[in-house]
């Protein structure tokens, strides 16, 4: 005798198209079709908005997967699950019977269960012989399983908006990040542009939305601040340009080639000599500011921070590490000295702090000092050579002046030493040259 499948729903609960739907779609769904009842309850959870479904019609649901026994949703008779409203209300977290109604009737409006009301609407399963349920009464999880890669396209969709909406929210935060430092950037080292209008404009883009915010409105504002960072990537970029044009044409002088290289030490003690003999008037040299100092000329001139090694000072290594032994001392703080490695690299930076050290208390306030040295080598007004230099001469006893020096020791514009390497365009034979 064949068993008669109920459609309607028991009482004076009207029959809804959503009912009719939901049956539909469980009666189309192919015999071999299944689906993880975890998985897609997820995919439900992710989707619930497009669903219209709350938090609590969610948790009745998973109170009802979790009366069927198989992990797997296959079709047939026993995807419908018979539990009694004390039993579902403990498993959903005990909500209220009127709450446990209203979640269970939004379940069914949304298409996702079925109910399969008996003649006196209680809720039970027939068994027939060995035990196996011939046909229950009660909520059949069947559009699950036939809705099941639907609900795994909408959870996509959902994350993908959520994802685009991340990434918008992120490169906003970016934006507005970058062009606030670089506006105060420029305005500190007194680069030219429109800095006024950028900064403008970057107040008139508001503050970050909020996170209630869509990805219309967030795709509005980084289009603007897009638009934004283009005019002060331009600005930077015509004016780091013109600096440079303009130090090039500073920069120009007279080069002489050598034949006969000698080294540093021996150009300057042949000078002094020469000029100690015949009392010649002091020339004016060229100090090579783009090359690199030697570490023999560096720890000629400052012996003191040879105090600071360890283990004495061999390689550039020991003379950072004394260095920064050495900076400690002098009570320059960390903001001071990473602006100043910032500005002109930790190896020159290393190298002022061996020069301070060794002026000792002629310079008052470290700190403020290497700050001041920092600026000027960003304005590209500095340089470790003059410095060295002076220091060098004095470790030597010279009397030599340099012609045209002016301004305290460190920063004071110095005479460029020639290189004396073969080949090179700089060099000069038996010591320096005017230009």
């Amino acid at each position: 005798m064949s068993q008669t499948q109920p459609t309607t729903p028991f009482g004076r609960r009207p029959l809804s198209l959503a009912m009719m739907a939901a049956q539909a779609a469980a009666k189309a769904c192919p015999d071999e079709a299944a689906s993880h009842k975890w998985r897609t309850f997820r995919n439900l959870t992710e989707a619930k908005a497009r669903l219209g479904l709350g938090d609590r019609a969610l948790a009745v649901l998973s109170a009802l997967l979790s009366f069927h026994p198989e992990t797997a949703l296959v079709p047939g008779p026993d995807l419908v699950v018979f539990p009694s409203n004390r039993e579902l209300s403990v498993r959903a977290h005990g909500p209220s019977p009127t709450t446990l109604r209203r979640a269970l009737s939004q379940l069914v409006e949304a298409g996702l269960v079925i109910r399969r009301d008996s003649p006196n609407g209680k809720r039970y399963a027939r068994r027939g012989e060995g035990g196996r349920i011939e046909q229950a009464f009660g909520f059949d999880l069947s559009p699950l399983v036939a809705r099941a890669g639907e609900f795994e396209a909408l959870a996509a969709e959902v994350r993908a908006a959520a994802r685009a909406r991340a990434l918008l929210r992120e490169e906003i935060s970016l934006l507005r990040r970058d062009i606030a430092k670089i506006v105060a950037f420029a305005r500190e080292t007194g680069l030219d542009g429109a800095w006024d209008g950028i900064e403008a404009g970057l107040q008139g883009a508001g503050a970050m939305p909020p996170r209630s915010a869509g990805n219309a409105v967030l795709s509005a504002v980084a289009e603007g601040l897009r638009g934004l960072r283009a005019a002060v990537d331009k600005c930077l970029a015509e004016s780091i340009e013109f600096r440079k044009t303009d130090a090039s044409e500073s920069q120009a002088g007279c080069h002489h080639q050598s034949s006969k290289p000698e080294s540093f030490q021996n150009l300057e003690r042949d000078l002094r000599g020469r000029d100690e003999e015949a009392g010649a008037k002091p020339v004016t040299s060229v100090v090579p500011v783009t090359r690199a100092l030697p570490l023999g000329l560096v720890l000629e001139a400052c012996p003191d921070l040879a105090a600071y090694a360890r283990h004495g000072i061999g390689t550039w290594r020991d003379f950072l590490g004394a260095a920064a032994v050495a900076r400690a001392s002098l009570g320059i703080a960390a903001p001071a000295w990473n602006a100043a490695v910032e500005a002109m690299g930790e190896e020159q930076a290393a190298i002022v702090v061996a020069g301070m050290l060794q002026r000792g208390t002629a310079i008052a306030a470290p700190g403020a000092y290497l700050r001041d040295l920092a600026g000027k080598a960003r304005a590209g007004r500095f340089s470790a050579w003059p410095m060295m230099m002076a220091l060098w001469r004095v470790r030597q006893g010279s009397a030599i002046q340099v012609s045209g020096a002016s301004g305290p020791l460190f920063g004071s514009p110095m005479p460029r030493l020639l290189s004396a390497r073969p080949g090179s365009s700089t060099a000069v034979s038996g010591g320096f040259t005017a230009c």
